[in-house]
């Protein structure tokens, strides 16, 4: 099975989900977790917590972040 096959394998019941610190409490929010066993990270809509998570490889989320980070993403 590969990487991703592997995360969309776990529940993510006891999952630590957060918000970042700079969140307005609006609910208009994303949150992240650790996918449990895996370096793998797990994202979800805030407001419809009940719509499954998307699972990122612990490489791709890496990646992701430094992009927005330094401005390198497009739409």
């Amino acid at each position: 099975m590969n990487e991703l096959a592997d995360l969309r394998e776990v529940d993510l019941t006891r999952a630590a989900w957060r918000t970042s610190s700079y969140t307005a409490g609006n609910g208009n929010c994303v949150e992240v977790a650790p996918i449990p066993g895996t370096s793998g990270i797990a994202v979800r809509d805030s407001k419809n917590r009940e719509y499954p998570a998307a699972r990122f490889s612990g490489q791709a989320w890496t990646t992701f972040v430094a992009a927005a980070m330094d401005g390198t993403l497009t739409s």
